[in-house]
């Protein structure tokens, strides 16, 4: 106890991953260590306290994750068939190294040759989905898949059609089978899922074949109904998961064909008034992204310019630091084509920063400041003049606090101009 109380205060203070040898060691005496439950325990809670030191300076981690995950990886390829329990301990490991250091960086540092899709394919798909043990293994293969679907080679190569078996299905049917059964499991596995959705519905080949039957199968599943109301949940959860990291990943061309249909379900739905907040959240984040979709992805010209941070010249007065704004504003404003739907997702976002949660109004500003930043200016102005209304005495203070982070927002984003 008095060690633990000693290293209080001690996270931002760390100069270098000083256990690096230590969990090295930890990590290749796991087949030993699984033997017996009793190491293998002592020997977990070891390694999760000596990460544990460093959640608040993960980047020192860095020069060593190349090598430990390499011999996470060897225990796991090595024994995928012989030694199940080793398997699911090393995947344990692995999780909770994402967990420390976070999954966009792990995933980039994990294995990604051919030779491995297979096999990481079959272990995944000899999991249970619905199993509550284990779940970091599906986990932790599910987001080892996400890296491997990016492999510059079309998913048709392979392919092995040697026992001439045509009913047999191919690796990407496999995958989207996964991604599918995955999507619909309330644990972490759902984020994961919906992660390797957006890597592997957004490949080229992939999009052509794949995209459109992808989302009318999202589309029908958060517009379902009837049955296990806690199922159907869970399922909205997961493919409205789905969509936002898709809308995010993807190509704009690709997705503006289906973006109206998408925004019409939401709102036919009525997913922004769910009782569930979480759904709420994810509908007002693909709500955003619908929105970003929508416009091109420009850089409003007419932003308001800070000047210089230097406070000598600001003081001194002198040109350079001069606030510019209106330069080239007309070139801009020619030939930019808003669509129709931009009105319903700004209404949305609105109305978001009237929601009593939080999390909701947070993500309905960052909505608001992101779509607005590629809106023409006198658009822009509208909105920021809906935004002022909020600030009446009739709106309760879940809508003042909307406003107050929308406008946050816009001032972050120089969308603010000095005359509002």
């Amino acid at each position: 106890m008095a060690e633990e109380e000693s290293n209080i205060g001690l996270g931002c203070a760390l100069e270098r991953f000083q256990e690096a040898k230590e969990v090295t060691d930890l990590i290749q005496d796991l087949p030993k260590s699984c033997r017996d439950p009793i190491d293998l325990e002592m020997a977990k809670e070891r390694y999760m306290k000596l990460l544990d030191y460093y959640q608040e300076q993960p980047h020192l981690l860095d020069s060593h994750l190349t090598a430990m995950l390499e011999l996470l990886m060897d225990h796991v390829l090595n024994n995928k068939d012989t030694n199940k329990p080793l398997v699911h301990a090393t995947s344990s490991f692995a999780a909770h190294l994402i967990k420390v250091r976070g999954y966009k960086v792990v995933v980039r540092q994990l294995p990604h040759e051919v030779k491995h899709v297979e096999p990481v394919l079959q272990l995944l798909e000899e999991q249970d989905p619905k199993s509550p043990d284990d779940w970091e293994t599906r986990y932790f293969l599910l987001l080892w898949m996400s890296i491997l679907v990016m492999i510059p080679f079309h998913m048709s190569r392979f392919d092995s059609n040697s026992d001439g078996d045509s009913k047999k299905k191919t690796v990407m049917e496999r995958v989207l089978g996964l991604i599918k059964s995955y999507l619909a499991v309330s644990d972490k596995c759902q984020d994961a899922a919906a992660f390797l959705s957006a890597k592997f519905i957004t490949r080229p080949e992939i999009v052509s074949k794949f995209l459109p039957e992808y989302l009318d199968w999202a589309l029908q599943c958060i517009g379902k109904s009837g049955g296990d109301d806690r199922t159907n949940e869970i399922v909205k959860t997961g493919s409205l998961k789905s969509l936002a990291a898709i809308l995010k990943h993807g190509k704009r061309d690709d997705l503006i064909e289906y973006a109206p249909v998408i925004l019409q379900v939401l709102e036919s739905n009525k997913l922004n008034e769910a009782f569930n907040v979480h759904i709420r959240k994810l509908t007002m984040k693909v709500v955003q992204r619908l929105g970003l979709t929508f416009l091109k992805a420009k850089v409003a010209k007419w932003r308001y310019n800070r000047g210089s941070r230097s406070l000598k010249l600001n003081l001194d007065n002198k040109p350079e630091a001069k606030i510019e704004n209106g330069t080239d504003m007309n070139e801009e404003e020619e030939d930019y084509d808003v669509p129709d739907e931009i009105e319903d997702v700004i209404e949305q976002l609105l109305t978001g920063l009237k929601n009593q949660e939080t999390i909701i109004r947070w993500s309905a500003a960052k909505g608001i400041g992101r779509v607005t930043s590629r809106l023409p200016q006198e658009l822009a102005d509208d909105v920021v003049g809906s935004l002022l209304q909020l600030f009446s005495l009739r709106e309760s203070d879940s809508a003042w606090h909307g406003g107050c982070l929308a406008l946050a927002e816009l001032a972050r984003r120089g969308l603010l101009m000095p005359q509002r």
